[in-house]
């Protein structure tokens, strides 16, 4: 994997963790160690994308950083091979 591939295949990981952690949440609310982890992997992915946003594209509006130009539209499309 090239440095791209492997931010996206992290920030994948994360993610797929905060959404088991959320789905146990909803059972357990009150749970002081899952909501450590959740904070703990919420961090690490605003991390991983905000590294990715720096050095590719932005993976949502949110971290386009539209100071100079709107960069929303930066990323290849999925026909342009984005989805590879």
């Amino acid at each position: 994997m090239n440095g791209k591939e492997q931010l996206l295949f992290n920030i994948g990981v994360v993610d797929f963790t905060l959404v088991d952690l959320a789905l146990f949440l909803d059972t357990h609310p009150t749970d002081r160690r899952a909501l450590e982890y959740y904070r703990h992997y919420a961090q690490i992915k605003k991390q991983l994308c905000k590294e990715f946003s720096k050095k590719y594209y932005p993976l949502t509006m949110e971290e386009a950083n539209c100071e100079k130009a709107w960069e929303w539209g930066a990323a290849p499309m999925p026909w342009e091979g984005g989805c590879e």
